[in-house]
């Protein structure tokens, strides 16, 4: 019997912000039951100009609404700046280097690019921004920053992408269950760890007996 779990995420979507506290023990319940967890990043934004003053307005007030409806912190002050390109590529090119680095390691780069951003008010589509978050995490500098820009990395990142268009997930936070080459869908969209939690156990328990 073969089963994990696919979360489907971007690092820049603040609903995925809000989801990672229940995300890490969903992920944590799973392992307990001996069952992985792939990372696969979905593509949210793909930009090459600076947001406009009334995009910038709308994505602060649907922070606001994460942040009321999760209770994770965001920094508001000077968020998104001037002549910021909300590209999430980078970022979600940094986890698919991660992930073929060194995949557990990747869960740790992850929670430092989210915090980065959403915290600390980090510009993450920085390639060396990317890369020292990459060494807080305990990779390789060198090695990571040369994965980063390498060919390979940029076609799993797009295979990443279209393999998530392709299935028609439209939004993230998703997470899904594997079993035996089938999938399962335990949530599309943000929800409290209360419902997903037994959602979750139900499945694994399943699995068990498979």
């Amino acid at each position: 019997m073969s089963a994990r779990l696919l979360y489907v995420m971007d690092p820049m979507c603040s609903w995925c912000w809000g989801f990672a506290p229940v995300a890490a023990a969903l992920i944590a319940q799973a392992a307990d039951a001996g069952v992985p967890t792939r990372l696969v990043v979905g593509g949210l934004r793909s930009a090459s100009s600076a947001l406009d003053v009334a995009t910038r307005r709308y994505i602060l007030e649907h922070w606001q609404a994460v942040a009321e409806a999760t209770g994770q912190p965001f920094r508001f002050d000077d968020a998104l700046p001037d002549g910021f390109v909300y590209d999430t590529e980078p970022a979600c090119r940094a986890l698919v280097a991660g992930r073929e680095l060194d995949a557990e390691r990747a869960w740790s780069l992850l929670a430092l690019i989210q915090a980065g951003f959403y915290e600390q008010g980090l510009d993450v589509t920085r390639p060396p921004q990317l890369v020292d978050l990459a060494e807080q995490a305990g990779f390789d500098r060198a090695q990571f920053a040369e994965a980063l820009i390498r060919s390979e990395t940029r076609s799993a990142t797009a295979a990443d992408f279209s393999w998530v268009q392709d299935l028609g997930i439209a939004g993230f936070p998703t997470l899904l269950a594997e079993r035996n080459g089938q999938l399962a869908l335990l949530t599309n969209g943000y929800q409290p760890l209360t419902s997903l939690q037994p959602l979750l156990g139900r499945w694994l328990q399943q699995a068990a007996c498979a």
